[in-house]
């Protein structure tokens, strides 16, 4: 199940009265609910990365998500005595997860009360491709749709901080994860009419804030015309070549850099700051090209004027509308590990 279509979801959804799935008997979760540490730890791996997802699409942030995941498996670990052996783990995890993200964020109050650009979404941080394809899709566990792309994207998820932590909630376990409205109440403790209620007021303000025709440009992975406007951004950072840069530009392009204010709409604001980039003696530019929430990225290095190794310096996220660079995100250098790319590379790399 996926965004796509609020009205088409309500119609062929599970009822919301069906009981949860019910999973085959593991020897490791009955193990691991018995008390054995080892079993425990080899459960919660299996699910870590799905869960890791799940807690970044709730909060936006890639290292809070990290500390959530800790956190989870810490009260999971605590209740082990509680799981349902017959229901089966995911679902106990899963809700244990969900209200560690509530608990978050009651504590730090983070959330919008409106949205016009990233700019605005300080803490929102890029989730590597290559992570996200570690999620596991099985016969018995097929929500591997946890990472299309419509409910992984940047748009979706800055949008989604506009929602109070309960209706995000609701609606990610809903429409994200397939559950059942049954099954959203006894995750949120709350009644079935308040679950209802919840995911009924989110799914209108997606309809509201998301981008018009968004869907349009949401494939599971970047596209062939992605890829190849991608290897023509490298070769012109590469090369220092502003005009060609702003040639592949959209008349109506926007930058944003999170966690940083900073917004520039439009070829003639964005001019200036590519000339700056390339013409200011800064340095020369190492692009290595790569992919961020199904969306292709530029790893930025830079070679400082006398400097022995090129320093990583930026993440560009793209996002590709008929063949032109529609919007950049530009994050800094700190989650290129993440994404398997080293902090700083050889000369001879070059």
């Amino acid at each position: 199940m996926s965004a796509r279509s609020d009205t088409a979801r309500a119609d062929t959804a599970r009822s919301d009265t069906a009981p949860p799935a019910r999973g085959r008997h593991d020897p490791v979760l009955a193990a691991a609910a018995a008390g054995d540490e080892d079993a425990f730890g080899e459960l919660f791996r299996r699910h870590r990365r799905e869960l890791h997802v799940h807690c970044y699409r709730m909060l936006g942030s890639f290292t809070d998500a990290e500390d959530v995941v800790q956190d989870t498996f810490l009260r999971a670990w605590r209740a082990r005595e509680s799981v349902d052996l017959a229901e089966g783990v995911r679902p106990w995890l899963y809700r244990i997860a969900t209200n560690a993200c509530l608990d978050t964020l009651r504590a730090r109050s983070r959330r919008l009360a409106r949205m016009t650009s990233f700019a605005e979404v300080p803490w929102l941080q890029p989730y590597p491709d290559v992570l996200l394809d570690q999620v596991p899709a099985t016969d018995d566990e097929p929500d591997a749709v946890v990472v299309a792309r419509e409910t992984i994207e940047l748009a979706y998820l800055a949008t989604i901080q506009l929602l109070p932590p309960r209706q995000r909630a609701a609606l990610i376990l809903r429409d994200v994860l397939g559950w059942t409205a049954a099954e959203c109440a006894g995750a949120l403790d709350i009644s079935l009419a308040a679950a209802n209620s919840a995911i009924q007021r989110a799914r209108a303000t997606l309809r509201d804030e998301l981008p018009p025709r968004r869907l349009d440009w949401a494939a599971a992975t970047p596209s062939e015309e992605e890829r190849e406007v991608l290897a023509r951004y490298v070769d012109a950072h590469e090369r220092g070549d502003a005009e060609a840069s702003v040639a592949m530009m959209r008349e109506d392009i926007r930058i944003t850099m999170p966690p940083h204010p900073f917004r520039y709409d439009g070829i003639d604001a964005i001019g200036p700051l590519l000339h700056q980039a390339f013409g200011s003696g800064m340095g020369r530019w190492r692009v290595v090209p790569t992919a961020a929430n199904r969306m292709p990225a530029a790893a930025c290095y830079l070679l400082a004027p006398g400097a022995t190794e090129w320093i990583g310096f930026k993440l560009d996220v793209l996002r590709v509308v008929e063949g032109k660079v529609a919007e950049a995100t530009t994050f800094d250098h700190t989650l290129f590990p993440a994404f398997g790319l080293p902090l700083t590379l050889p000369l001879d790399e070059a």
